[in-house]
């Protein structure tokens, strides 16, 4: 299993981050998921987690993945 990071942004309450780690959650392969509202930090653990994936479903939740 990897950990991959990658920055969040506009992100500004709890519900922002109940929605990306709602959405990072449904992608196939992703078994841990972690937002932090401060730093806007997205951790994505798993074996198969590509970057694109994960971008399409912050854009899914209405925010952008900046890395």
């Amino acid at each position: 299993m990897t950990e991959h990071i990658y920055t969040v942004e506009g992100m500004t309450c709890a519900h922002c981050v109940a929605a990306v780690t709602e959405e990072v959650s449904r992608i196939p392969g992703a078994e841990h998921v972690e937002v932090d509202l401060d730093s806007g930090r997205l951790a994505v653990s798993g074996e198969t987690i590509e970057t694109d994936e994960v971008r399409a479903a912050v854009e899914e939740a209405g925010y952008s993945l900046v890395s």
